[in-house]
């Protein structure tokens, strides 16, 4: 009997452990997610200043400064997946 009982400590033991370290690879996971989208937010709001300041500048035609807000917004998803994967 006793040792019935010591073999099921050690499989509920062994369980909660591999429950643990699901959450912990899941709460990783969440944590890059996070940080991809951060990127991806503030990428946005520099592509929105790239145009601004092409279109202020006034020397390059409008599609010009559209393809310049474009990649910049590129370099930034890239560097979100960077991060995620």
């Amino acid at each position: 009997m006793a040792a019935r009982t010591r073999g099921l400590i050690v499989t509920i033991a062994a369980l909660l452990l591999a429950a643990s370290f699901g959450d912990a690879t899941a709460t990783e996971q969440a944590q890059q997610r996070r940080a991809g989208r951060d990127v991806r937010q503030e990428t946005r709001q520099g592509s929105r200043n790239t145009k601004q300041e092409c279109r202020a500048a006034n020397q390059t035609s409008n599609s010009q400064c559209r393809q310049d807000k474009r990649q910049t917004k590129q370099q930034g998803r890239q560097t979100a997946r960077d991060i995620k994967y």
